[in-house]
């Protein structure tokens, strides 16, 4: 028998209209190279995955190792209101140590999985179809002693006959199971192929009221989350996903994007979640830090550029209304507000815009001669900031150096992390400072020392630190960005050492916030000499 796509099951005909998010971040994405965390890490990530409202959280595989097995069960203890999973091969060791993992769990599931697919069958196992479903039933009889619910797992399910596939899946509702999942362990299906077989498998499985169909797809071929949602049109009701996406290869469905599918279209799905979306980009931008990870600037619904617009057009279509060119707010995902970026795309009217933002209202004669420049400056920099705007706007070079110039700088750290710095100042009209401080690390005492010496406080928001080049000699490029009575800066230093680097980076900044009048440029004068 064929998969057939014209059957008359849709979304409208299956009972539940709620999709369950199993996030499996802190197993199938943090085992992927790169993605690692220790057990502080998951807990941290755990936290804030419950808060976002995940329904069932795959905490990893304790048979993989002690540490997993003691994250799995301090995460399983921990959790409130999200259901505690654990994943076990059909074996009794795997299946054993997850059911002592979950043991102080409110609500478990031990999420069991087995090779159906021809060449899986032939190649992994060696094991026929007969003995695959028995494999499968006495896996699963056996996790239902330890857990409320079991998920069975058909691994390479979408290469897989579907006649095969729908009689494993019989036989694992008969055995106890409650959620099938039917995963393209390989990302090689297309989305019209997924929903043929979900369609096939809703139909045929004897599954009314006794289990929840799932999908879990890899993005070898980049169509994870469009089959994702190809699956729930056949009647899927559960998406195994991960936050940015993260996981074997090239990932997994990304979590934020297949819950923004599904809330932006609800009118074409009539389907919803329980995700808090407001939570997303937190939850995207914490997995980043915990990972050292960096999110791509142009990744859907959490990248920077996600709502950001530098084009000329779009500028001037968003100034208008925002729905010419954005399908949801930034606010709903949790981002403060849309950018309208400044670069050489742009065209007067955001340029405008921005300037009297930033309280500058120059006339039209003024405004040409200030967009003149901007040109100019566009087509060196990829991004034009708010401080090189308000130089033009004063008529100054943004490029400018000084009034504060770097003259020493040394640092002291033990292996607690606590460090000191010394830093030696020197202003352009002859003046020079020296400040120690300490901080958690070289970097954040060699910040403050600064910050102390011109007698500014401003608030870190985001710190970079990445290679310039190869080899060990290689520069590093530190991007700090920071607030300052209630206005956003950004600025950038190169050095062989980062903690220089950073140092600079906060020096151009303070130079830049002084030159454009937020701080009278003499203001440290009076406390300033050693």
């Amino acid at each position: 028998m064929t998969t057939d796509s014209s059957s008359t099951a849709t979304p409208g005909d299956v009972a539940s209209q709620q999709v369950r998010i199993f996030d499996t971040t802190l197993r199938d994405g943090e085992q992927a190279p790169g993605f690692s965390m220790n057990r502080q890490a998951k807990l941290r990530m755990a936290q804030m995955l419950e808060s976002l409202g995940v329904d069932v959280m795959e905490t990893g595989f304790p048979a993989a190792s002690p540490d997993d097995f003691a994250a799995v069960s301090e995460i399983s203890r921990q959790l409130t209101t999200t259901t505690a999973c654990a994943l076990a091969r059909c074996q009794p060791g795997d299946i054993d140590a997850a059911g002592r993992a979950l043991e102080g769990a409110r609500r478990s599931r031990i999420h069991v999985f087995l090779s159906t697919s021809p060449l899986h069958r032939e190649f992994k196992l060696g094991k026929s179809k007969s003995e695959v479903i028995d494999l499968a039933c006495s896996g699963i009889e056996r996790a239902l002693q330890y857990c409320d619910e079991v998920e069975f797992s058909a691994e390479d399910a979408l290469r897989t006959e579907p006649e095969y596939l729908a009689e494993v899946f019989n036989a694992a509702i008969a055995a106890g199971a409650s959620t099938l999942n039917a995963p393209d362990t390989v990302g090689f299906t297309t989305p019209s192929e997924v929903e043929a077989l979900f369609r096939y498998l809703y139909r045929e499985v004897r599954h009314e009221g006794r289990a929840v169909f799932s999908a879990h797809c890899h993005d070898d071929l980049g169509m994870a989350v469009a089959n994702s949602l190809a699956a729930v049109a056949g009647g899927a009701r559960q998406i195994e996903c991960t936050i940015n996406g993260i996981g074997e290869r090239a990932g997994n469905a990304s979590l934020e994007e297949v819950v923004m599918a599904l809330k932006v279209r609800s009118p074409l799905y009539g389907l919803n979640t329980r995700i808090d979306t407001r939570k997303l980009y937190p939850a995207s931008r914490l997995l980043s830090q915990l990972t050292g990870q960096s999110v791509p600037r142009n990744k859907a619904i959490v990248g920077e550029n996600a709502f950001a617009h530098e084009s000329g057009i779009h500028q001037h279509g968003m100034l208008k209304h925002r729905g010419t060119y954005e399908i949801m707010t930034p606010q709903d995902v949790g981002i403060a507000e849309t950018r309208l970026v400044l670069g050489k795309h742009s065209g007067r009217a955001a340029l405008r815009q921005r300037l009297q933002v930033l309280g500058q209202h120059p006339d039209d004669a003024a405004m040409e001669d200030i967009f003149i420049r901007f040109k100019i400056l566009a087509d060196r920099k990829s991004e034009v900031h708010d401080d090189d705007l308000i130089a033009l706007a004063l008529g100054q070079d943004p490029d400018a150096a000084g009034p504060w110039h770097l003259t020493q700088l040394s640092t002291h750290s033990d292996l607690g992390g606590r460090a000191s710095a010394s830093i030696g100042l020197r202003h352009d009209d002859g003046r020079e400072v020296s400040r120690q401080a300490q901080g958690d690390g070289p970097v954040d005492a060699a910040l403050k020392a600064i910050a102390e010496a011109v007698e500014m406080a401003p608030q870190l928001t985001e710190f970079q630190i990445r290679a310039v080049g190869a080899g060990s000699d290689a520069q590093g490029q530190a991007h700090l960005s920071v607030t300052h009575e209630g206005r956003s800066w950004r600025a950038s230093g190169v050095s062989t050492d980062v903690i220089e680097a950073a140092a600079q980076a906060l020096l151009n900044m303070v130079n830049r916030i002084q030159r454009s009048g937020a701080v009278p440029v003499d203001a440290p004068a009076r406390r300033a000499a050693p």
